[in-house]
């Protein structure tokens, strides 16, 4: 995670150098639309930075469930800045849509874009990387940023091609408006994110339904309920009850919740899991209790 964050940083400096010299040199809207997004992205790789850091400090007394939250704050402030970048993008492709200008100097900018895909592209491969690995939200984030600037500055490079060898100065202003659009929607993606995490939603419903299965699986198990998840960060939590014969000692209830949270953990290693054990309803022992 320290290794993508540190990456994102480096790339987005090195993109808004990159796409500020184009855009000089060409005057270009979508151009300006692709470099505003990375200073986005830079900021937000530098709080994600700063975030992943405090993200992996360890469970201390003041926060007994880790630091995992700070991910989504840091994916919050994604959102708002993602926000703000689309409406500056968005007034400045009005204004090209009401005065219609040439795009000057394309080959440099030609060639920014080309460098900065290619950048880009190895961000988003190592970015994937990582996420197959952690399951990082903040990472998964951030990596939904370059994802969208691959394909910005595709659309980008379709502009100035369009503008420069076909003339047709319309297809600068309108391919920003479709990158600003494509910005605004990446920005709801990011936020929903965030907020599902500091809301404490549950996982998806096929994860509670595979440790509903391998708790199920085991043999001495007869049923389970109160199954509640969450996730903060890279960590999940997982709490059931399980229902188990009556009569059986209090040792052996012990041993089978705790091979029940091995086959757990053997699947999602990063989870903290917390199992109650208690008889199941029909047990005569449970029935001759209600009855006193």
């Amino acid at each position: 995670m320290r290794l993508a964050a540190m990456a994102a940083v480096t790339v987005a400096i090195s993109l808004i150098v990159l796409k500020g010299v184009g855009w000089l040199a060409s005057g270009s809207v979508a151009l300006l639309s692709s470099l505003g997004d990375s200073v986005v992205d830079a900021m937000a790789s530098l709080v994600n930075l700063m975030a992943v850091r405090h993200a992996l400090k360890p469970a201390d007394e003041e926060h007994r469930f880790g630091h995992g939250k700070v991910e989504a704050l840091a994916a919050l402030f994604q959102a708002g800045a993602v926000i703000g970048t689309g409406a500056i993008v968005i007034m400045e492709a009005i204004r090209s849509l009401v005065e219609p200008r040439p795009v000057a100097a394309a080959p440099i900018a030609i060639v920014a874009i080309l460098v900065t895909l290619i950048a880009s592209v190895g961000l988003v491969w190592l970015q994937r990387w990582v996420i197959r690995r952690t399951g990082s939200t903040i990472i998964r984030a951030d990596s939904l940023h370059y994802q969208s600037d691959v394909l910005l500055n595709l659309t980008v490079l379709a502009a100035l091609l369009l503008t420069s060898e076909l003339g047709w100065y319309l297809a600068d202003p309108l391919l920003g408006l479709a990158i600003a659009g494509y910005i605004l929607y990446g920005a709801w993606a990011i936020g929903r994110l965030a907020l599902d995490m500091l809301m404490d939603r549950e996982l998806p419903a096929r994860d509670r339904a595979r440790i509903e299965a391998l708790a199920l699986a085991h043999g001495e198990v007869r049923s389970l309920h109160r199954l509640r998840t969450r996730q903060a960060g890279p960590d999940r939590f997982v709490e059931l009850h399980l229902r188990l014969d009556g009569h059986l000692p209090l040792t052996v209830a012990h041993r089978i919740s705790h091979e029940v949270k091995d086959e757990i953990l053997a699947i999602y290693p990063d989870a903290q899991v917390l199992i109650h054990e208690e008889p199941e309803p029909d047990s005569p022992d449970v029935q001759g209790l209600r009855r006193s």
